[in-house]
């Protein structure tokens, strides 16, 4: 029977090195995700699994949450690893139940990276998880494929979209690139603008400048700006790791409503993700196509517009270890949930 050594990874490169490795992974695994965690202070943890060669062969990177409602070690987009190896699987999961005791926590919340699939849900209930009454990170998202030519992805496009492109390039919008994470003080506030015109809760400044500085820091993170003139339509802060480039978050001004520049944002960082090998772009959240009255529906249709695959993947769930701190804890995001119909 195969034995397996887990302890804290220590190297940036020899974490990274793995987990890239393994084509299904994204930022939420990477290394400088837990430093942009460690600068808000919070504690993390992050484990490797090497086998009797001192081979790694598995790891999961998580944050300490400390929520009102409960303590919690939550694990977004892992572990990483081979999951038809059952012994490895239940090595690394047995560590993830002590690490959150080892940190007081009511629970570990996971949400791998593995597609939606009758099998997947039933090795979560194997490995004795339930599934949590709230999301940790996308659960449904849409993709595309950079191995399709340009033509190939503008061919793919909704004809509205195409149409956006020909009339951004015809008033003479043009794209701007930066890693200073300086610039993401402009970004915020147009932040403000767009979270009160599809009412949702803006992100701090601080959250933002330091998630943004700690990908910068090694060429993971780029702001795209369109602009008319001086006056910006339109900013996207794109993540580039490993095998994608992922659309983290994006804003639009009062006037970007008008003059679409978003568009020509996403054909820019596509041809900058082929440029660094990378094969495929995430657009993250979209919802379902008769979920019409989501507040994101119009955002879904917008992203379902560049032909992307949609992918829907096994929902969080968690790892109880405390039961009465756990029950106020579904209790309270149960009802949460119901009032902001999520």
């Amino acid at each position: 029977m195969n034995t397996y050594h887990i302890s804290d990874a220590e190297s940036r490169k020899e974490w990274d090195a793995f987990v890239t490795s393994h084509p299904e992974a994204n930022f939420l695994q990477s290394w400088d995700f837990y430093e942009f965690y460690k600068s808000r202070g919070n504690q993390i943890v992050r484990r490797l699994a090497r086998n009797e060669d001192g081979k790694i062969v598995g790891s999961y990177a998580g944050v300490i949450e400390n929520a009102k409602r409960g303590r919690y070690l939550a694990i977004a987009g892992g572990p990483t690893l081979d999951w038809e190896d059952r012994a490895l699987v239940d090595a690394l999961f047995a560590d993830m139940r002590t690490q959150g005791k080892q940190h007081k926590c009511a629970f570990v919340r996971v949400r791998p990276q593995l597609e939606l699939s009758e099998s997947g849900m039933n090795l979560m209930s194997e490995l004795g998880l339930r599934r949590a009454p709230m999301y940790l990170s996308v659960e449904f998202a849409g993709i595309l494929d950079l191995n399709k030519s340009e033509d190939e992805i503008l061919k793919g496009m909704r004809q509205r979209l195409r149409r956006a492109l020909r009339k951004a390039e015809k008033n003479d919008i043009q794209v701007e690139t930066s890693t200073d994470p300086a610039d993401i003080h402009e970004f915020y506030q147009i932040e403000l603008q767009t979270a009160g015109r599809h009412r949702f809760i803006a992100f701090s400044e601080d959250f933002l400048t330091k998630q943004f500085a700690a990908f910068a820091k090694h060429g993971e993170a780029v702001l795209y700006t369109a602009k008319l003139g001086d006056e910006i339509l339109a900013q996207n802060f794109m993540i580039f790791y490993g095998n994608e480039a992922s659309y983290h978050y994006g804003v639009s001004s009062e006037l970007g409503t008008k003059y679409s520049g978003a568009p020509l944002l996403h054909m820019a960082a596509m041809r900058d993700a082929r440029e660094r090998g990378i094969k495929r772009y995430n657009f993250w959240g979209i919802v379902d196509e008769t979920d019409i009255h989501h507040r994101f529906y119009g955002v879904s249709c917008f992203k379902r517009g560049f032909g992307v695959d949609e992918y829907k993947y096994i929902p969080a769930h968690d790892l109880i270890l405390s039961k009465p701190r756990y029950a106020f804890d579904w209790l309270i995001e149960t009802l949460r949930k119901k009032s902001r119909h999520v």
